[in-house]
């Protein structure tokens, strides 16, 4: 029997989208592990906010219509809640990793560019620093050990950086918990105020001329995302 040459192939196998519902199931099995607590502390928001919108009824003599509205008030204050709590996890997960500053420094989205290794790395300590470069200007990010410690490291990458990228600021960061030093889950936020210094002509100069300054390859930590809590909208539409 004669093949049929001009069938359509089938078509390959699509990848699911992940649903909004499964995002808030897996951050609150994640969170689970580590804050027990969190169940019951759901439960109180959404009955505490339910019990709320029924007091309000009952003072304008209309429970129904107000128990109904503070169902998704009580429901947003459950998914808010976790969020939080789920971030906290997610940090929580990665500290003290080799590498957990650029896994926090994944979530920030938009403006900045970040090496996925280290540039440089303390073969004694493991202290490591990573560089990230936006229109604020270079930034140097230490993580690993005490502050006079990653000072050191961070002002000899400093003077490696500063020999390329012909006067653009560069703003030096540590992480962790010592004073002076930034905490984990405050890094990002802590980035992406910086104030822009520099036009996107000049990021991108500055961009060609840190190529050259290369990385070092290390395994680090996949980046967290501890706002996979909140849902999709467009799966909430049903899209």
């Amino acid at each position: 029997m004669a093949r049929d040459t001009n069938a359509t192939p089938p078509a390959a196998g699509k990848v699911r989208k992940t649903r909004w519902y499964h995002q808030l199931w897996q951050a609150y099995q994640m969170t689970r592990q580590s804050d027990p607590a969190i169940t019951w502390l759901l439960l109180a928001v959404f009955v505490g906010i339910v019990a709320l919108g029924l007091v309000i009824g009952l003072l304008v003599d209309s429970i129904v219509y107000v128990l109904l509205l503070s169902i998704p008030f009580a429901l947003l204050g459950a998914m808010f809640v976790l969020a939080r709590r789920a971030e906290t996890a997610a940090y929580t997960r990665i500290a003290g990793q080799p590498g957990a500053s650029r896994a926090a420094l994944g979530t920030i989205r938009r403006g900045w560019t970040f090496t996925e290794e280290p540039v440089n790395v303390d073969p004694r300590t493991r202290d490591m620093v990573f560089r990230g470069l936006g229109r604020p200007g270079v930034v140097l990010i230490a993580e690993g050990g005490p502050a006079p410690r990653l000072a050191r490291l961070l002002e000899a990458e400093r003077k490696r950086t500063a020999r390329v990228i012909s006067g653009a600021p560069i703003t030096l960061v540590q992480v962790g918990d010592d004073e002076g030093q930034v905490p984990l889950r405050k890094l990002p936020r802590h980035i992406q105020r910086l104030r822009p210094s520099l036009t996107k002509q000049e990021v991108a100069e500055v961009g060609k001329r840190l190529t050259a300054l290369g990385a070092v390859r290390l395994p680090v930590p996949k980046g967290v995302d501890p706002m996979r809590a909140r849902p999709d909208r467009k799966g909430m539409r049903g899209r």
